[in-house]
């Protein structure tokens, strides 16, 4: 298993504006490569694609408009 992080170097200041989940490329469940994007997340203005770190069956764990976090894990990719 290996799971999908929204990576803490999308925060590009020290004032930590709101991160949010704004949409999910894929469904929960649906067969995903390695580097593809799955999901977007807006970060103040700025809109940034999560790729999926392996290849296998994606596994949602954060709905949508879900405030995130550096770091925060929003899904899980199972071989």
């Amino acid at each position: 298993m290996a799971d999908v992080h929204v990576a803490e170097e999308l925060w590009s200041t020290g004032m930590l504006p709101e991160g949010i989940l704004e949409r999910w490329f894929v469904a929960d469940g649906a067969r995903v490569r390695a580097g593809e994007a799955v999901a977007t997340v807006r970060i103040g203005e700025a809109c940034h694609d999560i790729t999926s770190p392996a290849d296998g069956r994606l596994t949602l764990l954060a709905p949508i408009n879900e405030v995130v976090d550096p770091g925060c894990i929003i899904a899980e990719v199972h071989a």
